[in-house]
């Protein structure tokens, strides 16, 4: 019930906006489901790989997403996030939660003044930039177990010159994609010394969070988004503060 609790939650963040839900994903497996926090970051990757490509299948009916962006943006972010999460298995797992919850302060930073919401105009497509931005990201993305949608999407709108609608449902093909390989890595390494994934948790936590995001987009538009991302955004930051006590001192 809690681990179906903790799904929902995310799903309903990525519904109301269109980031934060993983970042909230390695907490719920760590303190909800339990996982060891190796374990809890790798199975974070998969989880958000899959809830995200789900989405994007929607996306691409509605020929949303921005291939050339997937390209130059997405395929260096998979070679970060492979390295990334190869760094992942060689490190004391709490380095990996101080980092981890130190992003979770530059998204609620991010989250509460918003400012990239109201961008939404194309401007010029910086390529060293955005190769050098998806590297980037995707290194983080595979070291601490995040989508990295608040990094992308800001991403793609300033760098890489996307409508902000595009940049949204663009980062989660990227999302999906680096995660998948991310994951992988951590897979093969974790497979090899014997470590068994909770399969049943991440299905559930999978399923359960596609339907919350469904239920997330519903209230999207029906409720003042503004006083909603603030909250969520001092939520983030209490969640960051947790995660440290608990965690990593």
């Amino acid at each position: 019930m809690l681990v179906l609790i903790g799904a929902l939650i995310i799903g309903l963040s990525l519904g109301l906006f269109g980031s934060g839900g993983s970042i909230l994903t390695v907490p719920v497996l760590l303190y909800l489901v339990g996982m060891p926090a190796s374990l809890a970051i790798a199975s974070s990757l998969l989880i958000v790989a899959l809830i995200s490509l789900f989405g994007s299948i929607h996306n691409m009916f509605r020929r949303l997403i921005s291939w050339r962006h997937v390209l130059w943006f997405g395929v260096p972010g998979m070679l970060g996030t492979y390295g990334g999460a190869w760094l992942g298995t060689l490190v004391d797992s709490r380095w990996q939660l101080l980092v981890f919850a130190s992003l979770m302060v530059v998204a609620a930073i991010m989250m509460w003044r918003s400012k990239v919401t109201i961008i939404d105009q194309p401007k010029t497509f910086h390529h060293i930039k955005v190769i050098a931005d998806g590297l980037v990201v995707g290194a983080i993305t595979g070291f601490v177990g995040v989508g990295g949608g608040f990094l992308i999407v800001p991403a793609l709108v300033l760098l890489a010159g996307l409508p902000l609608h595009i940049g949204v449902a663009t980062s989660l093909m990227i999302i999906a994609l680096k995660s998948l390989v991310g994951f992988a890595k951590y897979y093969s390494v974790f497979h090899a010394q014997g470590l068994v994934f909770d399969w049943h948790a991440i299905t559930i936590m999978v399923v359960a969070g596609i339907l919350g995001s469904y239920v997330g987009g519903w209230l999207n538009r029906r409720l003042p988004k503004a006083i909603l991302q603030k909250g969520f955004a001092v939520f983030l930051a209490i969640m960051a503060g947790v995660v440290i006590y608990q965690s990593v001192l």
